[in-house]
């Protein structure tokens, strides 16, 4: 098996520790566990690996707020309701 080494702050790293199921767990454990909470696919087939990573930055979207309601781009548009 090979290894690497990615940056991130220690707040994540605190973060992906409480995900941890035992103590000796393994980060590549909990990463793992976390990308297959992305579907893979559905009835018609299986979806791209670009299309499953924009369903996660969706999903990150709408758990942060950055979402428009339909109404409030029909009133941007300018179209009625």
């Amino acid at each position: 098996m090979s290894y690497t080494t990615i940056q991130i702050t220690d707040v994540t790293r605190l973060r992906l520790a409480k995900l941890k199921e035992y103590v000796k767990g393994t980060y590549d454990d909990v990463l793992n566990t976390l990308l297959d909470l992305v579907p893979s696919g559905d009835k018609e087939g299986e979806y791209t690996d670009e299309f499953r990573a924009s369903l996660l930055r969706s999903i990150g979207d709408l758990r942060h707020g950055r979402t428009h309601s339909a109404e409030d781009v029909r009133k941007r548009l300018g179209l009625r309701s």
